[in-house]
């Protein structure tokens, strides 16, 4: 059973009490799971890795020495920040099924209920799971780590130029507004949106990367260009940062995606190999097309390459086989590279360290080739039978998921510019966001 599955189930928030009698004739009560415990901690603590200090790393050296500490320092406000609401109501609003009924569009279609705010009624006895249980406070922290890396992904978009005040209480609002609640339109159970509409996305394609790809591209589209973008050379300042980065984010996505599978079992075992073909193939796509390109293959290409097939293999690790696997991540290192090069020089837009040229385009190519090699026809293990009926839903989701993120995050951004201002002055800009928000330097000579 996927996370997808497991999320849905009516039974998430069941309560059991050690030392209860029971009759005989009645069921058992269901019992831990300690393996499979044991292995959702790990996956947690493997997802959280990737944000602090893989991405804060990764993104850290993409930008100029006067940055690396704004970038760094924005990661770990953000961790603290969406932990917090997690708990307040995040969670809740998420996971929480009440007033959903399968087929009924509804305001808990996009919205969970409150009636788990500030976590009520979890307890160390609180359990839960498909079938092999492990507990609930495991379940609310794992999710809660796939919460905090979703905005963080989005500060690469606009690094170098925003408040940091307006980017904590911007990401407050997004999370509100739009992550929670796509979180429970996709994975949410019967009643929710998307999940009703059939929408495969095992570990986040959709609801993670599509999302702050997204939103990303609009912030960076509402603040305007870096000073000097593109004449004024703006190279990374550190790569060996970036590749330490990037190899923490590709370890610690085997706890993304094969965590998903909310148990240490089959699926777990194929979401973590089919990861690593997908991340493996993207890297060398991405590199050879550059050395294709541009005449010598780079660091900073073959890192991007990795993100971009973990990015695309994350909707479709529950389900695609190793082949599948093989495409989806061929096809992203190729595509995100054209993406986040050519089409972002003719466009012109400056989204800083390529969050929507790897995040959102990766994760709307995973997205929709999940749709085409779940299929067990060609070597998938879902239950997709009807290939271009599946690819219709799966780009349906997408089409939604860009239009409702694009529509909200660019109001939360207008408003917030309105009453406080997103960006930097030019002086502070030239100064660097390290001494102008934060009165610290990177490096002190």
């Amino acid at each position: 059973m996927t996370l997808r599955q497991f999320a849905g189930l009516g039974a998430l928030l069941s309560l059991v009490t050690p030392g209860l009698a029971m009759a005989a004739d009645e069921v058992a009560a269901p019992v831990l799971n300690s393996g499979d415990t044991a292995w959702m901690l790990t996956s947690t603590a493997l997802v959280l890795f990737m944000t602090i200090p893989g991405l804060a790393l990764f993104y850290g050296g993409m930008v100029r020495s006067k940055n690396i500490l704004s970038v760094m320092m924005q990661c770990f406000a953000i961790t603290g920040l969406i932990s917090i609401l997690w708990v307040i109501y995040g969670y809740s609003i998420a996971f929480d099924t009440t007033g959903m009924e399968a087929g009924v569009v509804n305001f808990n279609s996009f919205f969970g209920g409150m009636g788990k705010a500030f976590l009520a009624g979890i307890t160390p006895a609180s359990i839960t799971g498909p079938a092999a249980l492990f507990p609930e406070a495991v379940f609310v922290t794992f999710q809660m780590t796939f919460a905090i890396i979703t905005p963080a992904l989005i500060v690469g978009a606009f690094a170098e130029r925003m408040k940091f005040s307006a980017m904590l209480i911007f990401m407050g609002i997004w999370f509100t507004l739009v992550y929670a609640p796509i979180a429970h339109m996709v994975w949410g159970g019967v009643g929710g949106l998307l999940w009703d509409w059939g929408v495969l996305d095992f570990a986040g394609g959709t609801v993670v990367h599509i999302n702050a790809g997204v939103a990303g591209l609009v912030a960076c589209l509402v603040l305007g260009k870096r000073k000097g973008f593109p004449t004024t050379p703006m190279a990374p300042h550190n790569l060996g940062y970036t590749l330490v980065g990037a190899a923490m984010l590709w370890v610690g996505w085997f706890g993304f995606n094969a965590g998903s599978a909310a148990a240490a079992n089959g699926t777990a075992g194929m979401a973590m190999l089919v990861t690593q073909i997908a991340t493996a193939a993207a890297a060398l796509g991405w590199m050879f097309a550059e050395w294709l390109t541009h005449g010598k293959p780079s660091a900073l290409g073959i890192a991007s390459g990795v993100v971009a097939g973990l990015v695309a293999v994350t909707p479709a690790a529950g389900t695609v086989g190793p082949m599948g696997a093989l495409i989806i991540g061929l096809a992203a290192g190729v595509i995100c590279f054209f993406c986040a090069t050519s089409l972002k020089r003719k466009l012109g837009y400056d989204d800083s360290l390529d969050a929507f040229g790897v995040h959102g385009i990766g994760g709307i190519v995973g997205a929709i080739l999940t749709g085409v090699f779940a299929a067990p026809a060609l070597g998938g293990f879902g239950t997709v039978t009807d290939i271009a009926a599946q690819v219709w839903i799966q780009f349906k989701g997408v089409a939604f998921t860009v239009v409702y993120t694009a529509i909200v995050t660019f109001i939360i951004l207008k408003v917030l510019d309105a009453v406080m201002g997103l960006r930097i002055t030019e002086e502070e800009e030239a100064v660097g966001l390290d001494l102008a928000q934060h009165n610290e330097r990177g490096y002190n000579l």
